[in-house]
């Protein structure tokens, strides 16, 4: 009887040790078939869903007569409805490194839903500082230019959505227009 007793511990250990290999097997295999569901997923055109509250891109009426490919930046102007909003006071600043000043009236457009023109209400006062800062550190030559102007207003554009996205998290704002522009 005494021999019987160091075989039973034996088996236990044995058991013991086969349930916990049986379970790491299972977890590893179950693991790995998790991963794979989601990589699939995600490669097989498996989106992320979209947030409701999100603005929406709104399309043109007659949308799928275009053809040929968008070859511009952002959402294509061909399929796509724009809104335009005009902020209603100029906006002024010295010009940077020298004793002039740039007053200049803004417009913007979005191919997005009326949420991102209630978004350009709602915090005008911090794109209105964007916009300005963005004008004080414009160059005098430069801006006196066809390009100098169209880079301004590619970086107001930038200035602009930056402002949204912090405060709304989302920007929209597909272009930028001046509606009036002088330079002293």
């Amino acid at each position: 009887m005494a021999e019987d007793k160091p075989d039973k511990p034996a088996k236990k250990k044995g058991k013991l040790k086969l349930m916990l290999i049986a379970g790491a097997a299972i977890a590893v295999l179950g693991g790995g078939g998790v991963a794979a569901g989601v990589y699939v997923g995600r490669s097989h055109g498996g989106a992320p869903a979209e947030d409701p509250n999100q603005p929406k891109l709104v399309e043109r009426e007659h949308a799928g007569e275009v053809s040929g490919p968008w070859k511009g930046e952002g959402p294509d102007p061909r399929k796509y409805q724009a809104s335009y909003y005009t902020i209603e006071q100029p906006f002024t600043a010295n010009l940077r490194d020298s004793d002039g000043f740039i007053q200049v009236g803004v417009g913007v457009a979005t191919y997005y839903d009326q949420r991102v023109l209630d978004r350009l209400k709602e915090d005008e006062i911090p794109i209105r500082s964007a916009v300005l800062m963005t004008l004080g550190e414009q160059d005098p030559d430069a801006v006196a230019t066809a390009a100098g102007k169209r880079a301004l207003q590619a970086r107001l554009k930038a200035a602009i959505n930056d402002v949204l996205v912090h405060h709304e998290g989302f920007g929209g704002v597909d272009d930028v227009f001046f509606t009036s522009f002088v330079i002293q």
